[in-house]
């Protein structure tokens, strides 16, 4: 689905990073912001841990380059499940999620979330090396180390733990950046602790190999992925991202090897979902179309090793964000015939009738797979934004409705059932919806704004609306009150 501006979060507010997110807000729902005005925690317990999470999920929604796109969404999401399937100490449910970042970099924070740069996926040479980083991560959070981290700092007085909070999340999403507000705080001693300790890093790469290997990856990926960015330290000035926030000392390099042989290498046949996952980051992400297209078109013609198909896919692509429908058609079109199943296809094929003004027969197509796949995020989000585009906006309206029942959190997805109550000149849904985007990056008065519009155009007769919108702008306004004295 290629919907823009709506891939990439721009929402721009400026919060504090001591904000808490709740759930999606309803006029019905209960909220408690945990106490981190404090200078020290005496004990974190997971739900404290989610809370803080949550509160950093919100802040990286609302600052960082979130992509929003399904197909990617998607791949991430059941590599993670797989890993986490196979990880032990899982205490809560994870998230994955993309920033759109060519540095080699993924994070771990409170709660169960895990960032990844676009930049990861588009530098690994296989799915194993991938997913070994991925399993690093997951071994931070079921290990605690964050968790153990602030416990640590409980008689650091000079740094309070929301300070911790904005200085581990401005570390790990963007290191260079922590360093800075570390430095402009004058508390440059603390970024030793927003770095991994060595032993945290030696024990999520055990516990990270074993999660690899339990899950069916070659667990020599690890060793080999290290290697990788020991050779980047030695030929660049400026080393990779992720190292700031995890030290390589030779002697890590040589340990993960070690570890390594305890395990049988695995011989793994090429992922074709890796693949088109990484020709789909470079076109959409990495490249802008037409220098996207030259460089597909210079691998496939220097017959590289790279996957034919997924190079295919990405020049594809390419072609279809330049308008070249008819090039494009030439080459997505045969792909999708071969596996019509493939998301990644079905994707590109409803991208290219929208383009060829078609929306009404994406509709019927989509509508067909809906049955059989109605909660899959691909299928569903295409499904209404085909709908929109066919200026079906009922059914968009419906289709959107019953997935956020079940993904009430899922941000294109409001973005999407938002601009369909625009379109259906439904302004009192259209505001309402509006206010919880809003406040899914805790711009609470904005939402609250958007509320006192809805309630401008509900009718007088429709007193239980009226009662529902004005328990929601207390709620909003009580949030952003609670905000203002962290």
């Amino acid at each position: 689905m290629q919907l823009k501006s709506a891939f990439i979060t721009l929402f721009s507010t400026l919060l504090t990073f001591s904000v808490l997110v709740s759930e999606p807000l309803k006029a019905q729902s209960s909220f408690t912001l945990p106490d981190l005005g404090t200078s020290a925690l005496q004990a974190l317990p997971l739900e404290k841990e989610q809370a803080i999470g949550k509160v950093m999920m919100m802040q990286i929604r609302g600052s960082s380059p979130v992509v929003s796109d399904p197909v990617l969404d998607e791949y991430l999401s059941t590599l993670g499940r797989k890993l986490v399937a196979n990880a032990n100490d899982v205490r809560f449910p994870f998230s994955f999620f993309w920033i759109n970042n060519p540095e080699i970099n993924a994070f771990a924070f409170y709660g169960g979330h895990v960032g990844v740069h676009t930049g990861l996926i588009a530098q690994s040479d296989n799915e194993s090396q991938f997913a070994s980083v991925l399993g690093h991560e997951i071994a931070h959070v079921t290990q605690r180390h964050l968790a153990r981290r602030m416990q640590q700092q409980q008689d650091n007085s000079a740094m309070t733990i929301a300070g911790m909070i904005a200085g581990i999340l401005a570390t790990v999403v963007s290191p260079d950046a922590g360093i800075a507000i570390i430095s402009a705080s004058q508390t440059q001693s603390a970024f030793s602790q927003l770095t991994h300790s060595r032993s945290a890093e030696q024990e999520a790469d055990r516990i990270g190999m074993q999660t690899l290997n339990n899950a069916g990856f070659d667990p020599y990926a690890s060793s080999e992925f290290l290697t990788k960015l020991a050779a980047q330290i030695r030929y660049k000035y400026k080393p990779p991202a992720f190292l700031l926030t995890h030290p390589l000392p030779e002697s890590r390099v040589s340990d993960v090897r070690l570890r390594a042989q305890q395990f049988e290498k695995r011989q793994l046949p090429d992922s074709l979902e890796f693949n088109l996952a990484k020709s789909r980051v470079i076109a959409r992400y990495h490249q802008k179309p037409a220098a996207a297209e030259n460089l597909f078109r210079k691998l496939i013609r220097e017959n590289s090793f790279y996957n034919k198909t997924a190079l295919n896919y990405g020049l594809g692509i390419s072609l279809l964000d330049q308008k070249k429908l008819d090039k494009a058609a030439a080459i997505l079109e045969p792909l999708f015939k071969a596996d019509p199943k493939n998301l990644f296809y079905i994707d590109t094929h409803t991208d290219l009738l929208i383009a060829q003004n078609k929306a009404a027969e994406a509709v019927k197509f989509l509508a067909a797979l809906h049955v059989n796949r109605p909660n899959n995020q691909v299928i569903t989000l295409n499904y209404a934004n085909a709908a929109i585009e066919a200026e079906q906006y009922d059914l968009a309206v419906s289709i959107l409705k019953s997935f956020l029942l079940e993904k009430p959190e899922h941000s294109l997805g409001l973005q999407l059932l938002t601009n369909a109550y625009k379109k259906q000149e439904n302004l009192a849904a259209y505001h309402e919806s509006n206010a919880e985007v809003l406040a899914q990056y805790g711009a609470y008065l904005k939402a609250a704004d958007e509320v006192q519009k809805a309630l401008n155009f509900v009718e007088p007769q429709e007193l239980i609306k009226q009662q529902r919108l004005k328990a929601l702008l207390t709620q909003y306004r009580q949030m952003q009150k609670e905000l203002a004295r962290l």
